[in-house]
């Protein structure tokens, strides 16, 4: 029988004869029996393919135990990371809108009524210029199609409305 025999066998023995024990330890730690057996069985592959190290393993039972140990601490860390980042997800739903509040939504409207006001007082092209590119959602190059006319002016058009509607806001206040 060859090393790697050897050490597949030892690792099967001692796995098999202190199962029950190994189980203990990653439950106590994990607070799962199912996931304290997962730990265990990954633990079980983890040191079965490590064949780099085995010769330096001294004490081969403290070895699998402190290994299904740090396991189980890695999996509890994982496993309260994801409950604090799931959480903090959820007791987002509770938290009030603040931008659904009365004067809020009155600020809100105040200001779309300026933003249309000022847009009824540009000339008939520009704001249908600024119309398809911010609301219907045309490219400046399907404006300037649709329109027969350039692109470099269908920019400086929207520049020109973005210009208004900020004005007309800013005078507000």
């Amino acid at each position: 029988m060859n090393s790697d025999e050897e050490w597949y066998l030892q690792v099967d023995v001692l796995f098999i004869e202190h199962r029950t024990q190994l189980r203990r330890a990653a439950f106590k730690i994990l607070g799962d029996w199912d996931r304290a057996d997962d730990v265990i069985h990954d633990a079980y592959l983890r040191i079965r393919d490590c064949s780099d190290n085995k010769s330096e393993v001294k004490q081969p039972i403290a070895y699998l135990f402190q290994t299904v140990r740090n396991m189980a601490i890695d999996q509890y860390r994982r496993a309260v990371f994801e409950l604090d980042l799931f959480d903090s997800e959820e007791e987002g739903l509770l938290v009030p809108d603040k931008l659904r509040t009365p004067d809020i939504y009155l600020m809100h409207c105040q200001s779309l009524d300026l933003i249309v006001a000022a847009l009824n007082e540009l000339p008939e092209r520009t704001r249908r210029i600024f119309e398809l590119y911010r609301l219907e959602g045309y490219t400046q190059r399907m404006i300037a199609e649709e329109l027969q006319i350039s692109v470099s002016l269908v920019n400086i058009l929207i520049h020109a409305a973005i210009h208004h509607c900020k004005e007309a806001l800013s005078s507000r206040s």
